[in-house]
């Protein structure tokens, strides 16, 4: 069984996508004992973990039981990234057990035994963005989501200012994040995931037609793309400083689908083309036209470190290091 050390940080999710580029974070900036919370099923997950440095791997099912036998004064802070965010599942008792109450039960033991808590709630809260992306607390109340994965996140932030306890963690709301570490999750990985196979077999890209074009052109649906090595540095980050609340985790500018077609294509240096398709049914009146972060809160409390790279670059970097030859961060 795992035992802790002094000074260790508890990563929920960490075999995932964010959470296994925060422990990535965590090891450049020198921290090793690390406990993960996660389940590494039968997929390729494990492939994350690879060459990263950590105490051990506890399963979600377990953990609160595990918790009772060990010395909790040990642990300093607690990243909960773990979470149901296949936004297309139906299952809303699965989402309240697993995204919501999950979530609960971790904060309060946080809480009572004076653990730095950091989590990631979602863009996904914001639903159609007819109301903005400002991460004003004052402004909970009044977001609805498209679907139950938002809501669940919804739910706990709710929870979270309903007993006022906003004040003492750090709630991060990750919008479009792209990047290593993400071959696991299948059709909820990144467009550039997923069409990168298409892209080196076909040298096309197919985008969705707008389901509004009376504002959005085709392919000028825009959301705020982000680089996941630019959000660990930010979730990591929450670590040195006293700032607590809800905080947007965005580049801060929404860019076209068709932008992203282009940088792709400028990566791989090939010459490609566009073809817009129906949006599938599923995806009808859940899906975003546009997201942007409003990073005025994010900025104020970690300055330069919300600077992120061009998309161009970020995008050239995830393909070159990272797809073109199979590498995980």
């Amino acid at each position: 069984m795992v035992t802790l050390k002094p000074n260790t940080i508890i990563v929920t999710g960490g075999t995932g996508f964010i959470g296994s580029c925060v422990i990535k974070q965590l090891n450049c900036e020198g921290y090793e004992n690390i406990v993960i919370v996660d389940n590494l099923r039968e997929n390729e997950k494990w492939k994350n973990l690879v060459g990263k440095r950590f105490d051990g791997i506890i399963s979600p099912q377990k953990f609160f039981t595990w918790l009772k036998g060990v010395d909790l004064n040990q642990v300093t802070a607690v990243f909960h990234l773990g979470a149901c965010s296949d936004t297309t599942e139906k299952n809303a008792d699965y989402l309240l057990e697993n995204n919501t109450h999950f979530s609960q039960q971790l904060v309060e033991i946080a809480l009572h035994n004076k653990w730095r808590f950091i989590y990631a709630s979602s863009a996904a809260t914001y639903g159609d963005g007819k109301l903005g992306f400002d991460d004003d607390h004052d402004k909970l109340l009044e977001l609805k989501p498209l679907n139950m994965y938002g809501y669940s996140k919804h739910l706990f932030d709710l929870w979270l200012k309903k007993n006022h306890l906003l004040e003492y963690v750090v709630g991060l709301k990750y919008f479009n994040v792209f990047g290593p570490n993400e071959n696991h999750k299948n059709k909820m990985a990144s467009a550039i995931a997923q069409i990168y196979p298409v892209i080196m077999k076909e040298h096309k890209v197919k985008l969705f037609k707008s389901s509004d074009p009376a504002k959005f052109a085709d392919g000028e649906q825009k959301r705020d793309f982000i680089y996941v090595k630019d959000v660990a540095r930010i979730t990591t980050s929450f670590l040195s400083n006293s700032n607590n609340g809800i905080f947007n985790v965005g580049r801060g500018v929404a860019l076209s689908w068709n932008r992203l077609a282009q940088a792709i294509f400028k990566a791989l240096k090939i010459d490609g083309t566009i073809e817009y398709i129906e949006m599938p049914e599923v995806l009808i009146g859940k899906y975003q036209n546009y997201t942007c972060a409003n990073t005025d809160k994010l900025r104020k409390a970690i300055g330069k470190l919300a600077d992120c790279g061009t998309l161009e670059d970020d995008v050239c970097d995830y393909i070159c290091n990272h797809l073109n030859n199979d590498k995980t961060w």
